[in-house]
């Protein structure tokens, strides 16, 4: 192996998902400014996230709307339903001339 090419901060880490509050604890080298106690007692760092297997559609079956930055809202405001344009005045049709009847 090549010397002073892996990463120095390879620790535990605890992963809450903040949609549903489910935490697990691996290990990463994800940087982090807060900190975690964790079940066991000792204190870890905590990296939060918004979706986790616990949250997606594709693990749970359910589709539940999360959105955290206003995407839903943008998409509907951009491609959602308009309101219907209020129709032109129909023009009165020209009369057809009157066929004779012999």
């Amino acid at each position: 192996m090549k010397p002073d090419i892996h990463p120095t901060t390879f620790r535990k880490v605890v992963f809450k998902d903040m949609s549903c509050d489910y935490a697990f604890l691996t290990h990463s080298c994800v940087d982090t400014k807060e900190t975690i106690k964790w079940e066991d007692g000792n204190e870890y760092p905590l990296y939060k996230l918004e979706i986790s297997s616990k949250s997606h559609p594709f693990y749970t079956g359910k589709q539940n709307l999360i959105d955290t930055a206003g995407r839903i809202d943008k998409f509907m405001k951009r491609y959602g339903k308009k309101a219907p344009v209020a129709a032109a005045p129909e023009a009165p049709a020209a009369e057809a001339p009157a066929s004779e009847e012999a």
